[in-house]
């Protein structure tokens, strides 16, 4: 299935952030950002299922598939764990200048950003989808000429949005900071389409019948969540051990069906 498909844009400053604290185990820390043995995640927490703020639970914590596997990782190893949520394109210049000692935002290890972090395995897959007002009919970006698009700013989306827009011409976009800010600006009727991961897309059409989605075919960037590092970070090789462990004995396997199944499931009320 599909990841986060992001695109890095080099930000000159850093974005505000919001600490959060996630339950973690002890241990010695082999991080950059932290002290003692907490290691710092940096996130963007407005890509549900992935991470996301549950407003119904009120505790201010962000939930999700990436907040569930960094938190079995970091107690397998013995850290605590720390989450910092920032704008999608904040995160690898947080990476850089050691303010987090990894990121999960369903990130694809394009080669763009290998040159600038390092990356684990491959944790999970998806595809992009056009995400419109039910009724539309827009299935492939041909049809989209004349129209208004929106993508996330620093998506993989928005860098394939860009690409198709050259190719084909007359497809105006506009990036956003987040995923809700484009469903907002949808359906207020300031844009006519979003480009969006099939999973990410599935929550909030569950959440806005209104809304609908088509799958896009191919594409051609790497495809893939994976989590990220500083480069040369002594923390790649031990989260991806564990990460083995977690595909190996269903864990993962458990966390896909969790929060790709029934969360959305419970979404539609089924």
């Amino acid at each position: 299935m599909l990841m986060r498909r992001r695109n890095f844009l080099v930000a000159l400053a850093l974005s505000s952030s919001l600490l959060v604290s996630a339950i973690a185990g002890c241990g010695s820390n082999g991080g950059t950002a932290s002290d003692g043995n907490k290691l710092v995640m940096a996130t963007s927490a407005d890509y549900p299922p992935y991470e996301f703020f549950e407003t119904e639970r009120g505790d201010g914590k962000p939930v999700g598939f990436d907040i569930d596997i960094a938190t079995y990782i970091t107690e397998e190893l013995g850290y605590e764990l720390e989450i910092q949520d920032m704008d999608f394109n904040g995160i690898i210049p947080a990476l850089q200048a050691g303010r987090a000692d990894f990121a999960m935002a369903g990130m694809t290890p394009t080669a763009e950003r290998k040159e600038n972090v390092d990356f684990s395995s491959i944790y999970y897959d998806a595809k992009n989808t056009i995400v419109a007002k039910a009724g539309s009919g827009f299935k492939t970006y041909d049809d989209l000429v004349g129209k208004t698009v929106g993508v996330q700013l620093g998506s993989i989306q928005e860098n394939e949005a860009r690409e198709k827009a050259e190719e084909i011409g007359n497809i105006t976009l506009e990036s956003r900071n987040k995923i809700s800010e484009l469903i907002q600006e949808m359906k207020a009727g300031r844009i006519d389409a979003a480009i969006v991961e099939d999973t990410v897309a599935k929550g909030y059409i569950a959440n806005n019948p209104d809304l609908e989605f088509t799958t896009l075919d191919g594409g051609e960037e790497a495809s893939g969540s994976a989590i990220a590092f500083p480069k040369g970070s002594e923390l790649r090789e031990k989260f991806e051990a564990v990460l083995q462990d977690m595909k190996a004995n269903g864990t993962l396997e458990a966390l896909i069906k969790k929060w790709f199944e029934d969360y959305y499931a419970e979404q539609a009320g089924e």
